[in-house]
């Protein structure tokens, strides 16, 4: 059967009765001494921890749609403070010294998120717990002792550990298990309602946030909009996977589909099955990996790329996943958690994450134009946007701290080719993957080489 609904931007935004009214657009020409363009996290914790440090200064914030429109809304509620890209890209330009603080700076960002939810009332229905990556095969098995020890290496020794397959289906059952890897000090959140709070809480801070506007165009010291120009000293990009939709940057950052679905709350017999008493938020070691976490409400949400890239950097119709995405999504689901398959799917969305031609995360800020950026987190946007937003502020701010020393501040990359190259590779990555999993879960073989090219292809 299909979900009950598709799209709607996402489950979460239902989970909280309905989509948000529109705050009021832009009125006319304005000035700002900083303008943010986009109000998801990055955008939100820039206005934030500016107006900590600067009460005084002027800041807005100019949105398409509204407040956590777009990947604060939609993504699986992952707080997981981890570092998600390739160490040595960073070591190439700073220092192994560097690297390790970074990777110290992502894990704070954990109790950083939820300081300010606890200190400011928002309730996101935050639960701290350990992140589970389990292995369901030898490749997979292999794969994880090799990605606890390279973790392990850059400095992750107090959060990093591996348990048995008894110890992992003891904590949520999956079959086939051999094995897990627990990341320690991590947290569940539903999305929505920390985007949704985090926007009241810079308005409250005097912040202006105009919703319902449109940018057509940036330039040093000028924003245009369909609703007016706005001078500003300073203009921050926080547009991440949106980023291919504003001129001139359709080949910056590659906008990658990712899905969920969300099944209807489950009774108490299948969770006594399941287990998952400890709401870890879960994965696989699948080459095409998998996300889930079980809600607030004892829901399961299953997470995945599915069909994940549209031909020239086109985006998703609010949220509307294709029928393809949701099955593959489905056969996840089942085969993780049979106990679930009898129940109906109640929602299935989907949305965008900015990905850089290497794959590595950023965040600048330009001296000589006064334009910022941040963004190309590939998937873990929940916490880096955070460090992002703490990081943008120093700089406008034009503070020299540990902040502004970390190795990807002011880091470019080459830009995507152009079509058909991006779609031919990516669509080509993906699929290899899908048969590298195929093959090491029929023959129980090692880590497939097949993988491996698929990550060459595009430069993972």
């Amino acid at each position: 059967m299909p979900p009950t609904h598709i799209g709607d931007v996402s489950f979460w935004y239902a989970d909280m009765g309905g989509l948000p009214a529109l705050r009021a657009p832009l009125h006319g020409d304005t000035t700002a001494d900083v303008c943010i363009i986009g109000a998801g996290y990055t955008g939100l914790w820039a206005a934030w921890y500016l107006k900590q440090a600067r009460p005084d200064l002027d800041v807005l914030v100019v949105e398409k749609a509204f407040a956590g429109f777009g990947a604060s809304g939609r993504n699986g509620g992952w707080l997981s403070g981890g570092f998600a890209w390739n160490h040595e890209r960073y070591l190439a330009t700073s220092s192994p010294d560097a690297v390790r603080a970074m990777v110290r700076a992502m894990a704070g960002t954990v109790d950083e998120v939820i300081g300010v939810a606890e200190a400011q009332g928002i309730d996101a229905d935050i639960c701290r717990t350990d992140e589970l990556i389990v292995a369901l095969n030898p490749a997979q098995l292999a794969r994880m002792a090799a990605e606890a020890a390279h973790r392990r290496a850059w400095g992750e020794d107090d959060r990093i550990r591996t348990i048995s397959a008894h110890e992992a289906r003891a904590r949520v059952n999956v079959p086939g298990t051999l094995g897990g890897m627990i990341v320690s000090n991590v947290a569940r959140i539903q999305p929505a309602k920390l985007a949704r709070g985090l926007a009241s809480a810079v308005e409250a801070q005097g912040v202006r946030l105009a919703e319902g506007t449109t940018v057509t165009g940036i330039a040093p010291g000028r924003v245009t909009t369909d609703r007016g120009t706005i001078r500003a000293g300073t203009i921050l990009r926080c547009t991440e996977g949106f980023t291919a939709t504003l001129p001139g940057r359709r080949r910056d950052w590659l906008p990658l589909n990712s899905a969920q679905i969300v099944t209807e709350p489950l009774p108490p017999a299948v969770w006594d099955e399941i287990g998952w008493a400890g709401h870890e938020i879960l994965g696989d070691f699948n080459n095409a990996y998998c996300y889930c976490q079980r809600t607030r409400d004892g829901r399961i949400a299953v997470g995945g790329r599915g069909v994940p890239y549209r031909f020239g950097s086109r985006l998703d119709r609010s949220g509307i996943p294709d029928t393809e995405t949701i099955r593959r999504l489905t056969a996840i689901l089942h085969h993780h958690f049979p106990a679930a398959r009898p129940f109906r799917i109640d929602h299935a969305w989907c949305g965008v994450l900015g990905v850089p031609r290497d794959w590595c995360a950023t965040v600048g800020l330009d001296r000589q134009t006064g334009i910022g950026w941040a963004g190309g987190y590939v998937g873990v946007g929940v916490s880096t946007s955070n460090l992002a937003g703490r990081t943008l502020a120093a700089l406008t701010l034009g503070q020299e701290n540990e902040l502004t020393r970390l190795p990807w501040v002011n880091r470019r990359v080459r830009r995507w080719e152009p079509e058909p190259l991006r779609w031919l590779g990516v669509r080509a990555m993906y699929a290899l993957y899908a048969v590298a999993d195929r093959r090491e879960a029929r023959l129980g073989i090692g880590p497939s080489r097949i993988a491996a090219f698929g990550n060459w292809l595009t430069g993972r």
